[in-house]
């Protein structure tokens, strides 16, 4: 039996080659190795918003080390990060002002569940600001931020006491010299170009996580990871990326999994869609979460499910049945004919699996 080492070298490694790094810490190193696997990760975006660097602007690492709670936080940005740390100052007690520069909060999801969150965030008591473009971040007399932003209406002021600015990450390629080894990147030039097994136009170096920029997911890297070291054992393996399961961690959460409604129509596929609510299942309304709905996709030509979008408790628990189906092509009949559990939440997909077919039998 081989034996195996391991061994951790602390440092910032760049490529000599396309079989040798150079390793810069405490220590300098040259490493040769056959195979070469970079998992960089992403780094925070940088926005060129006049202000940005002033003191009580953080950014998301920065918020999560914050020690003491603001009275009052403005978030730019009302994507993934921007409406998690929504809920989670809010819960906490503290008044939140998002503002996004679209017209409608997490773009990456159906309209419907956009608007679900919106209502749910304002009822909340967080203040959305669509279609808003900030300008500048200036400080007050007082130590206060002024984040200036303008609409259709005209320019307006937002003051807080701190500001949290969520526009996205970008792969980590900083100082990896990369084109030492020959390494190419995306055709958008936003990443690191790779095969389904994860393997770059360099034969014996592999990519995977935020640095290929496919998709940005802690989940979907470890996959990739696994694919990468399995290829390195000479077992075949591809990734795929139709069922990847996506979750915000909102009040309540949202996740989503395979083909949306908005692509359904775009891509005119034939397809039927069932959408059945919380508040008809006994569970939640136990757990006193009545709000959201569960909404799944069908392929009329084949019957099976092809999407899956779900906003309301549990969410991050119920997706991976909905990933399971949907990586396996089971159909509705599939779905209906199987036992679920009750009073459970996960009730809300054999209800709306019977919305694509008789109807769901507990909802009006």
């Amino acid at each position: 039996m081989e034996t195996c080492f391991f061994y951790v070298v602390r440092g910032h490694a760049s490529f000599l080659s396309a079989h040798e790094v150079k390793v810069t810490g405490e220590n300098s190193y040259r490493i040769s190795a056959k195979n070469i696997i970079v998992a960089t990760g992403s780094r925070i975006s940088k926005v060129n918003i006049p202000g940005v660097d002033l003191p009580f602007v953080m950014n998301s690492t920065e918020a999560l080390a914050c020690e003491e709670l603001p009275k009052v936080i403005t978030i730019i940005g009302g994507g993934v990060i921007g409406m998690e740390f929504a809920f989670i100052y809010r819960n906490l007690g503290v008044e939140v002002h998002v503002v996004e520069f679209m017209d409608r909060l997490l773009t990456m999801l159906d309209s419907d569940i956009s608007v679900e969150i919106m209502c749910l965030a304002q009822r909340a008591g967080i203040h959305i600001h669509t279609n808003s473009k900030v300008s500048k971040i200036q400080r007050a007399d007082d130590g206060q931020a002024i984040v200036t932003y303008e609409n259709s209406e005209g320019e307006h002021l937002l003051v807080s006491e701190k500001v949290l600015v969520a526009i996205g990450r970008e792969p980590n390629l900083e100082g990896l010299d990369i084109e030492k080894a020959g390494i190419q990147l995306n055709e958008r030039g936003k990443g690191i170009a790779v095969d389904k097994q994860m393997r770059t136009n360099v034969e014996n170096v592999y990519a995977i996580g935020d640095v290929t920029n496919i998709i940005q997911l802690a989940h979907v890297a470890s996959h990739q990871g696994i694919t990468a070291v399995n290829t390195l054992l000479g077992e075949s393996q591809d990734m795929h990326y139709s069922a990847v399961p996506n979750v915000i961690f909102t009040s309540p959460e949202i996740a989503s999994v395979g083909l949306l409604e908005d692509e359904c129509k775009e891509n005119g596929l034939d397809y039927r869609v069932s959408k059945v609510s919380f508040a008809s299942n006994g569970k939640a309304l136990t757990m006193n979460e009545p709000e959201g709905f569960i909404k799944l996709i069908k392929d009329n030509g084949s019957g099976q499910i092809v999407g899956g979008s779900i906003i309301g408790p549990d969410a991050s628990s119920l997706i991976s049945s909905l990933t399971l189906a949907i990586a396996n092509g089971l159909t509705e009949q599939q779905i209906t004919q199987t036992i679920f559990a009750h009073p459970t939440t996960g009730e809300v997909i054999h209800e709306a699996a019977f919305g694509l077919g008789i109807g769901a039998l507990h909802q009006g």
